[in-house]
């Protein structure tokens, strides 16, 4: 039962946001009463927790689901970007964007378990697209890594738009992508932009 109720909230949260979903939503979704979801959770905060864990988990399970294809270093962002794309695509509200803004401590502990998973997948790439030259050679991979983040975090703790957020994500990755690309990296990243928005 504890799983079901993680999973149907986690449902709620991505489409609705965490802070527009309540206690009651949740068990008048599950058909339960909210005695037996406060028999697994003792609060909302608990349940955000553990909401947010099975997020990452399924997102990291995605991730090396699709580094597993072994696209070329441009073309795996680009699927990656999918993924969130529609992973994300069911609510109107930034779920990213609510979580900082009414449960910061939460966010500030979802931030730096995504910084630490993230940071090894972004490396990574840039070692991949470099041996495939698409990626300059000379590229320094740690301050590239850290200017992505601090532009996709950024995107997604002020955004409150989803849809807005998803449009800015894309722009950071072209803007990140273009600042390591060599003429074939070029070539190939208008490719993917293209395929992107079909």
């Amino acid at each position: 039962m504890k799983e079901k109720i993680i999973a149907r909230a986690t449902d709620l949260f991505m489409k609705l946001g965490f802070k527009s979903v309540t206690m009651d939503d949740i068990a008048g979704e599950m058909c339960i009463s909210k005695k037996t979801i406060y028999k697994y959770f003792c609060n909302k905060e608990l349940l955000i927790e553990e909401s947010t864990a099975m997020v990452h988990t399924a997102i990291h399970q995605s991730i090396d689901t699709i580094v597993a294809k072994n696209h070329n270093a441009i073309e795996e962002n680009f699927e990656i970007r999918k993924m969130f794309k529609e992973m994300f695509k069911a609510g109107d509200t930034s779920p990213v964007f609510q979580l900082k803004k009414h449960y910061p401590e939460i966010y500030d502990t979802v931030m730096s378990r995504e910084i630490n998973e993230c940071n090894t997948v972004f490396k990574l790439n840039i070692q991949k697209g470099i041996e495939q030259g698409l990626y300059r050679k000379e590229v320094p991979t740690n301050t590239y890594v850290e200017f992505y983040y601090i532009l996709i975090f950024s995107i997604n703790g002020n955004i409150s738009s989803e849809k807005e957020a998803k449009e800015m994500e894309l722009q950071a990755l072209e803007y990140h992508t273009r600042a390591m690309a060599t003429p074939k990296g070029i070539i190939e990243l208008e490719k993917q932009l293209q395929n992107y928005n079909l």
